[in-house]
């Protein structure tokens, strides 16, 4: 599941940031800024136009991402990432 695609106020858990085009400059921006594997990520809100930006919170940190942006980053359900850790 992409980030762009996350409910509000459901946790999340980062996978991966997907480059769209080779030297990708906003997917390594949003690398540096924290959007690594393994980081806890929430949507917070969404503006009142197109529903963008997007306030995402990572760790005590928020950003305002576009949908175009918050699109690079793949997310994974925090219960779903426990349960399947649990089984492994």
């Amino acid at each position: 599941m992409k980030l762009s695609e996350l409910q509000r106020r459901t946790a999340a858990i980062v996978e991966a940031v997907e480059d769209q085009a080779p030297n990708d400059a906003i997917a390594r921006r949003l690398r540096e800024l924290g959007f690594v594997r393994g980081e806890r990520v929430e949507v917070m809100a969404a503006g009142p136009v197109s529903k963008e930006p997007l306030l995402v919170q990572i760790g005590f940190t928020r950003f305002a991402l576009r949908r175009t942006e918050a699109a690079r980053v793949r997310v994974s359900l925090e219960g779903a990432q426990a349960a399947s850790g649990a089984i492994a």
